[in-house]
Formats: structure tokens, C-alpha cells, sequence
């Protein structure tokens, strides 16, 4: 029986757990008994729902097992005053239930298909291997034929996410080429100084035939777009993981005069469904006067790429930085991702 298939949301308990790295953890999540197997597209992402010590929060993580597993791998690193990686590298245990919503993301090898050479390079640094990690093991359990550029940034061997499977792989598939550079040098490439498009070139010489799958920190992938962009290569054979999405248009169109407008810059946010209502200051963002209402709203990336906080202003205006789940139709409705939404005004929101 596949997961997800009559609901957006289901319990899984957590089967499995251990370090990666020292400030990094692995663990697998299935259902007991392990009946379930799961369908998603390679690179997506889930949301876990973890009970902490004052309310449930929720988190978006990418998936690095393969479809039809029964388990979900997912790989998390401790980020320094994190609450809720922090309390999965140290707290969660094998044994524990977490809600897991339906996965989501259109970042995968399925909707991002390899361009008709059938070649494909991925790069990526630090902990955001893991979706181009679930890409790999799925062209490679699909025999599929798919030639393997793996170019892959880490502090050192101790600190490199997956180091053995890497190697493992490098070492069983002809068609997964690794390139694992490290900053000690100490990698199966290891480049002096900064990586360029000149180093691009060096370790897969064929790039500009290839497809481009780029997951990163923001300023690394930045990096990767120009140095691509700089050799010319088709971007239509370009996909990245959208962690800070570009800013869209308002929902207001005179967001600015609305705000001078309020003596005191204090609105009012009410959502008439649970019939709350909370002050906040204008230009603060929407998802915190939800959570401070205590209406149910869930809050996973903070970067408006997951869709799950999408909710509906009936009055009012807000400014947004991301649309980047909504339809034209759902935005024409008012619809409006609260993480990335600004209060504008006194406003109405439908849950």
C-alpha cells in the first residue's frame, strides 16, 4: 500500500537513527508494521510535524531515499541555535511518531527531466547533497543509463555528508563519476582556490552538453548560476533548489502609503473562521501574527517554497516576497503564502 494516497498527512514512527558527521544525522522513517511504501518524485522534499516541548512545529526536509522504499531517509544537520534541528540531532529517538505531510517541491528528476544526451551533473555543498543524493540512487536503481557527473563541496572528510556511499558508488556504477572536493584538499579533485567556471569544465568537460541539477547554500549557488551563465551554457538545462525565492509583485499596489497612513503602525489581524483577533505591527510577517493567534497554521520552510502556510486574505492587503506554489488562479483569489507575506494593513485571513 503506498502512503498519501487517501491523505495529505500521516504518522510514521522512526525506525532508525545514526551520525553521518559529528553535528549531522540520518534516520528512516515507515510504519509499523511496514506496509507502507512511499511515492514521491526524486529531489521533493516532506514536512515533519515534531512534538516539542511547548506546541508541535513543523519543518521541511528533503528526502534522500528512493521512491518505493518502505522508509524515508532523511538527512538532517545541526544549524547553531536551531530549535528544531537541534532537537532532532539530539532528542528524537528511535521509536518516536512524527506527522509527515504529502511531499511536495519541483525540484525532481521527474518534472526536471535529463535533456535527449541522457548526461547530467550535479552539484552541491554541505548538507543540501540530499535531494541530488535521492536523484542518484533513483537513475541508478532504474538502470536507466544516465552518465553521472557528481561534483560535491565539503569542509573535510569528516565533515562530507554520505562520504563512504559515495565512494561505494564512484567505485560500483561506471556511469556515477564522483567529484568530491574538499577544503583541505584532500578530495578525489581537490581544487586550489576558488571553484570557477574554468574548474567547472575541468571536472565534467562536457558540461555544456549535460543537464544541471544545483542544490546549495544561496551565495554557492549564485556562484554556480554565473559561472554557467559565463560559459554560455542553455540554461533551459538548468534547475536549481529555490531556497530564497525572488521577490513577486505586492499583493497591494500601495503597500507604503497604507503603513504611513497608520498613525501608530499597529493593524489588526482577525480570522473570523476561529474568531480570533491579534495586534501586530505593519510590515511584520503574517505567519507570526497567526502563530501568535494560535490558529493552526503550519510554518515548515520559512522561505516560501513549500506551500504550507498558503491561507486566503478576504480583506486587506499584504506584500509577498514568494508566490512560488500558488496558481494565477489561487493568487487571483487572494490566496498568499503567510511565512513570506507582510502585513500591509488591518486584514482578514481565511485558514
Amino acid at each position: 500500500m503506498y502512503a498519501w494516497s487517501d491523505s495529505d498527512s500521516i504518522n510514521l514512527v522512526c525506525l532508525k537513527k545514526w551520525h553521518e558527521t559529528p553535528d549531522t544525522v540520518s534516520f528512516e522513517l515507515g510504519s509499523i508494521p511496514q506496509d507502507l511504501h512511499f511515492n514521491f518524485k526524486p529531489g521533493q522534499f516532506i514536512t515533519l510535524g515534531l512534538d516539542m516541548p511547548t506546541k508541535t512545529d513543523y519543518r521541511a526536509y528533503s528526502i534522500a531515499s528512493c521512491p518505493e522504499d518502505n522508509r524515508l531517509k532523511l538527512t538532517v544537520k545541526r544549524v547553531e541555535g536551531g530549535l528544531v534541528s537541534n532537537f532532532i540531532v539530539d532528542e528524537l529517538d528511535e521509536g518516536d511518531e512524527v506527522a509527515v505531510l504529502k511531499p511536495a517541491g519541483g525540484f525532481n528528476c521527474i518534472d526536471c527531466t535529463p535533456t535527449t544526451s541522457n548526461k547530467v551533473t550535479l552539484v552541491s555543498a554541505g548538507c543540501c547533497i540530499t535531494p541530488v543524493m535521492a536523484m542518484v540512487k533513483y537513475w541508478l536503481s532504474q538502470d536507466s543509463g544516465v552518465e553521472i557527473d557528481f561534483i560535491h563541496m565539503a569542509r573535510n572528510k569528516r565533515e562530507t555528508i554520505y562520504f563512504e556511499e559515495l565512494h561505494q558508488l564512484d567505485e560500483t556504477y561506471s556511469n556515477f563519476n564522483l567529484k568530491l572536493l574538499l577544503k583541505d584538499n584532500q578530495g578525489t579533485t581537490a581544487p586550489q582556490g576558488r571553484l570557477d567556471n574554468n574548474w567547472l569544465v575541468s571536472l565534467s568537460p562536457d558540461i555544456l552538453d549535460r543537464t544541471v541539477y544545483l542544490c546549495g547554500p544561496v551565495g554557492f549557488m549564485q556562484d554556480i548560476e554565473s559561472y554557467l551563465k559565463e560559459l554560455e551554457f542553455n540554461m533551459d538545462n538548468f534547475y536549481q533548489e529555490s531556497f530564497t525565492p525572488a521577490t513577486q509583485n505586492a499583493q497591494s499596489e500601495e503597500p507604503q502609503t497604507e503603513i504611513a497612513d497608520n498613525e501608530n503602525s499597529v493593524v489588526k489581524v482577525f480570522v473570523p473562521t476561529f474568531g480570533k483577533e491579534v495586534e501586530a505591527e505593519a510590515g511584520t510577517p503574517l505567519a507570526d501574527s497567526l502563530e501568535q493567534a494560535g490558529v493552526p497554521i503550519i510554518t515548515a520552510c520559512r522561505s516560501g517554497i513549500c506551500g504550507s502556510c498558503k491561507c486566503k486574505v478576504t480583506k486587506g492587503s499584504v506584500e509577498s516576497s514568494s508566490q512560488e506554489t500558488l496558481t494565477a488562479e489561487e493568487i487571483e483569489q487572494g490566496y498568499v503564502l503567510a511565512c513570506s507575506s507582510t502585513i500591509q494593513s488591518d486584514i482578514e485571513v481565511e485558514l
